[in-house]
């Protein structure tokens, strides 16, 4: 199988985590994902290889030693049963990286500088940053003809105002050890705000989004005008929202509690407060639809467990809306965002007197189109928008390439 040629360029973009590969290969004109693929267990006995191509869907079960060989793999799938590669004209690799650190405001053409720097910039997102590296490395190698950029996730908020970066600490500890808020998902809160506007026909630069994106990682930011203006997540990607394994926003002092009265060790409270928290912790599931599922039949503890992620949701709107000055547009957006109307519902429950008004017709069920589910008397317009931060990362690379 072979797709027709693309006149205006194709970007395959790579996601490389540390034991898998996800791919997409993108036109960033149209939007569509011309072909796409996981690859899973790299490291393992036997490694999982799924290539998807319109409805053709081919899977291998086969061992991938390391990322070198899982794009080998992948790169032959592509040859295999297509599309081909130089007939649909492969402009640029876009590589997601999570941690731009102070350096990237934006997405930049890789070399070795910007290898070194990535990997300099690994302490402050150490499970991601040498993973993505990693795959930008081994991408690099095997497919040398064609230029790489890296696409950063908290490039969008490197220019939150200071007053939002910030964090009441000694400043020249600050400085030496790189302590400030960062956030993450950036590529996703970015391309929301954005198209969400356009969707509405509304000006990005005369409107004001909170953008709340709900997965197994969840963040809020506060958009106007284009540009972040504060976002949850921090120096890391734990502090903010409830999420499915981390607790979000925490008194600091829990760390110490636990260090000295359970004698818990560094790493291991780093375990719990990432690992073993959020609705898994609480739960014992970090899925909502599990977590839904025990509410129906009865378990207090996962009621609970929904009205704290919900209940952290909706001070997150109260407060950006103050941040903003008022709010035009709120956006959920991502899997659970998506997906689950039932959180949508209680995050913004109570909130008419703000001018925010869910109507339970428009929200209910999934969403897989742009979807205003607010009601019409309602001053702030509420919106369910698929993210796509292949997307975004496509179309981002092809500006650094100038195609």
């Amino acid at each position: 199988m072979t797709a027709a040629p693309h006149t205006q360029g194709t970007v395959l973009v790579v996601n490389s985590g540390s034991s898998s590969i996800k791919y997409q290969l993108v036109d960033p004109v149209g939007g569509d994902a011309i072909a796409s693929g996981l690859v899973e267990r790299i490291g393992e006995e036997i490694g999982t290889v799924k290539h998807v191509v319109g409805d053709a869907t081919t899977v291998r079960e086969v061992p991938v030693a390391d990322h070198g060989e899982g794009l080998r793999i992948v790169l032959g799938l592509f040859d295999e049963v297509g599309p081909d590669l130089t007939a649909a004209h492969v402009i640029a690799v876009g590589h997601r990286v999570v941690q731009g650190g102070p350096v990237f405001d934006g997405p930049v053409l890789v070399d070795a500088e910007v290898e070194r720097q990535i990997d300099e910039l690994s302490p402050l997102a150490p499970l991601h940053n040498p993973a993505n590296l990693t795959g930008i490395r081994v991408a690099r190698a095997l497919l040398p003809d064609v230029p790489h950029v890296a696409v950063f996730d908290t490039a969008f908020f490197h220019h939150l105002p200071a007053a939002a970066a910030n964090y009441a600490i000694d400043r020249e500890v600050a400085a030496q050890h790189r302590v400030r808020r960062y956030g993450a998902h950036g590529t996703s809160h970015q391309f929301v705000s954005q198209e969400v506007a356009a969707f509405l026909g509304r000006d990005v630069a005369e409107t004001s989004t909170i953008v709340l994106h709900l997965g197994n990682g969840a963040s809020a930011s506060a958009v106007k005008g284009g540009h972040a203006m504060d976002t949850s997540m921090g120096l890391t990607p734990l502090e903010g929202l409830v999420m499915g394994t981390r607790t979000g926003d925490i008194d600091p002092a829990v760390t110490f509690h636990l260090m000295r009265n359970a004698g818990m060790s560094v790493d291991e409270v780093d375990d719990l407060l990432n690992r073993r928290s959020g609705l898994k912790g609480m739960t014992g599931q970090n899925d909502l639809r599990e977590v839904h599922r025990l509410v129906e039949e009865g378990d207090e503890a996962a009621r609970i467990a929904l009205d704290v992620y919900t209940h952290r949701i909706k001070k997150y709107v109260g407060a950006y809306a103050a941040v903003m000055g008022g709010v035009d547009v709120i956006a959920f957006t991502a899997g659970v965002g998506e997906n689950d109307d039932i959180v949508r519902a209680l995050s913004l429950a109570g909130l008419e007197r703000l001018g925010i008004e869910i109507d339970a017709e428009r929200n209910a069920g999934r969403k897989k189109v742009p979807t205003i589910v607010s009601t019409d008397r309602s001053a702030t317009t509420v919106v369910v928008f698929p993210t796509n931060e292949e997307l975004a990362i496509a179309r981002q690379s092809v500006e650094v390439v100038g195609a």
